[in-house]
């Protein structure tokens, strides 16, 4: 990325949160659904625990044993939906503002999530 193009992205437009439940839609994990652990607003990501699992061989050191082991990689925005806990479908996230706070809602249903 160009460093004039920074200004063309809007940054921290995050509307999902942590505890989130989502599906993703692409990928080799097409499908499957989870809770976001973890959140990244700057590279756009997120980790699903038990979703885009890759292996990593790892060397031993003095408090570690070595080996090889599974580690969730992130997942890009672009490849996820969440899934609205009142309706149960997937849905993209809208934003209201209620007595000068914003709200997130489903745009299915339009119920604050």
């Amino acid at each position: 990325m160009h460093h004039y193009q920074g200004r063309l992205f809007k940054k921290n437009n995050m509307k999902l949160k942590v505890g989130d439940t989502v599906k993703i839609t692409a990928g080799k994990d097409k499908g499957r659904e989870g809770k976001i652990e973890k959140i990244s607003p700057k590279e756009n990501t997120v980790v699903v625990p038990g979703v885009n699992i890759y292996k990593k061989h790892i060397k031993g050191s003095q408090g570690q044993k070595g080996g090889v082991y599974d580690i969730p990689r992130p997942l890009n925005l672009a490849k996820i939906a969440l899934i609205c806990p009142l309706c149960k479908k997937v849905t993209r996230v809208g934003v209201r503002l209620v007595k000068n706070e914003k709200v997130r809602i489903c745009k299915k249903c339009k119920k604050e999530i």
